[in-house]
């Protein structure tokens, strides 16, 4: 079957990518044999070439890091969701040539946390400061009614922290990552942090913990996740928010919906099992 469709996932590093594996999958159940999916290792630098030698097959892209503040001068508009944290991981190619621009990380994140059964919580705790406690904030807004605290590194990293809080509308209030074993006991907590950096607050997990949301998926389980779970608390992995996102990138690009979210579930799973 000749391929009419392209979609890819574009970034730097990009090897890693489970993307191809999730859209590949939903193409599949969908009947979708003409569309391809592939993945592209590009830098801020290429992306303005990248995007002008696409032709009319393109229908969309995923972008991960470095790419999701760098395109959007590139693109004609994008959603008010990625305005919020100023932040692209869509790019949908419009039958009249517009590039459009969402953030499918904000609903997939609340998309996740539904899906186990967490719709409002009174309070969180965010681990982190980077571009994921962004959209964990714009999240928030969404399903949290009182005070996030964010645990960071750094006073700059704390005021910009205050910042998004005030530009989302959440009351958020930061701590020092010193005490980051206090967040433990938040009924939310969710850990934007690289591989590694939480490992040192595994032992204050406490007797009773709520939900934590750990963005990572691979190495999984992190060692914060697993002794979450051994004390019985709710664990939400970065897989749930990777396969919810990508749940919505399919049916933006595509325009068919329900994307089938067990099939890309089980692709997912079975990429990360082959590592």
């Amino acid at each position: 079957m000749t391929v009419t469709h392209r979609a890819a996932v574009l970034g730097s590093p990009i090897a890693h990518s489970l993307s191809p594996a999730l859209h590949r999958a939903a193409y599949g159940e969908l009947g979708l044999t003409d569309w391809s999916y592939e993945r592209f290792e590009v830098d801020e630098a290429g992306l303005p070439g990248f995007l002008a030698e696409l032709g009319e097959q393109w229908a969309g892209l995923s972008l991960t890091m470095p790419l999701k503040r760098a395109v959007i001068p590139l693109l004609d508009e994008i959603s008010d969701t990625a305005a919020s944290v100023d932040a692209v991981n869509t790019v949908v190619f419009t039958g009249d040539g517009r590039r459009t621009g969402d953030n499918t990380d904000i609903p997939g994140m609340v998309a996740a946390l539904r899906e186990h059964g967490i719709e409002e919580v009174g309070s969180a705790a965010i681990l982190g400061a980077g571009a994921t406690a962004s959209s964990a904030l714009a999240a928030l807004a969404r399903i949290c009614t009182g005070e996030v605290v964010a645990y960071v590194r750094s006073e700059a990293r704390a005021a910009e922290m205050r910042r998004w809080g005030e530009r989302l509308d959440v009351e958020v209030r930061t701590a020092d990552w010193s005490d980051a074993a206090e967040a433990l006991r938040a009924p939310l907590v969710i850990a934007t942090t690289p591989a590694g950096t939480t490992d040192a607050l595994a032992a204050a997990v406490p007797e009773r913990p709520a939900t934590l949301f750990d963005v990572l998926y691979d190495p999984w389980p992190t060692e914060l996740a697993a002794r979450w779970s051994m004390f019985g608390g709710a664990v939400v992995g970065g897989l749930d928010l990777l396969v919810h996102q990508a749940v919505l990138q399919v049916e933006q690009m595509t325009g068919r919906s329900p994307a089938p979210l067990e099939a890309m579930r089980r692709a997912g799973e079975k990429a990360l099992a082959a590592r």
